[in-house]
């Protein structure tokens, strides 16, 4: 399955004659870093049936030292995902407000948890043209129960090992990379071995996610070959999800270092590297 369903594909399975099983579960994963709460702008109008599920409760566990964003626990992730009506037999599609970072975070959740059947809504809440709505629905609840492994996941030793056997790809701002400015974490700069390739470049002006052609050629210039084993982090691991997103469009798949930067800083003594140059 395809991981992006464009607007007019999702307007016609939500509005249409469709079978039970295929009426795609909606969530709602507005999301912002460091920006207001996205619930009151899910109140405020939202796709009919949607379910808003929250990125820091449902999506994360709690900050610490594996990171501002770790991994949820999987028995607290299927509780939220059965809370949101998510089930094994019907398919889940997520958005949020145009940015694509945290609904990519749930679509890598649940594939990750073993759901195969997930899409993100391409461009997001901005690319929808129907109608909304503030009814908020009361969905019966989902029989989902993650079973994670469906995905590769990194910890901070096999990002450093990959940076340097195989290719480390770094999600953040070229100039968080190059460690110029570092406004969330202790320190500047990045993996020793990774390369630059910033999430807002997955996407195009009129912000859609680019072609599968273009993803492949970018990530190629970058060296992602089909037999490139890939890695990627982020600062916390949620616009990586992104770029994952972005490369299994490509016809490449990625592990997920979920620490991401804000695990690699929070312990001392790990290599850092600055510039624009992998290190």
């Amino acid at each position: 399955m395809t991981p992006l369903i464009a607007a007019a594909d999702l307007a016609r399975l939500i509005s249409g004659p469709t079978a039970r099983g295929e009426r795609p579960v909606l969530l709602d994963v507005r999301w912002q870093l460091g920006g207001p709460p996205g619930r009151p702008a899910y109140e405020a109008g939202h796709l009919p049936g949607a379910v808003y599920v929250d990125l820091d409760r449902d999506l994360a566990g709690l900050p610490g030292p594996g990171g501002r964003h770790p991994l949820p626990e999987p028995s607290a992730f299927g509780t939220a995902m059965r809370r949101a009506g998510v089930r094994h037999d019907r398919p889940v599609v997520t958005y949020d407000g145009g940015q694509g970072w945290a609904a990519a975070r749930a679509w890598w959740l649940l594939r990750w948890a073993g759901h195969e059947r997930v899409r993100v809504l391409d461009g997001g809440l901005a690319a929808w043209q129907g109608e909304l709505t503030e009814r908020e629905p009361d969905p019966e609840p989902g029989d989902f129960v993650p079973k994670p492994g469906a995905l590769p996941v990194l910890d901070a030793e096999q990002a450093a090992a990959l940076a340097r056997r195989g290719l480390l790809l770094d999600a953040r701002a070229g100039e968080r990379y190059r460690g110029e400015v570092e406004p969330i974490d202790p320190i500047a700069g990045h993996v020793p071995g990774a390369v630059s390739a910033p999430t807002t470049e997955n996407v195009g002006p009129d912000g859609l996610l680019l072609p599968a052609r273009e993803l492949a050629e970018r990530f190629g210039a970058l060296g992602a070959e089909p037999d490139t084993e890939i890695g990627v982090y982020c600062g916390s691991g949620v616009s990586a999800a992104h770029t994952a997103l972005a490369l299994a469009v490509a016809g490449r798949e990625a592990a997920l270092y979920a620490g991401s930067w804000s695990e690699w800083t929070a312990t001392p003594g790990r290599p850092v590297a600055t510039g624009p140059e992998p290190g």
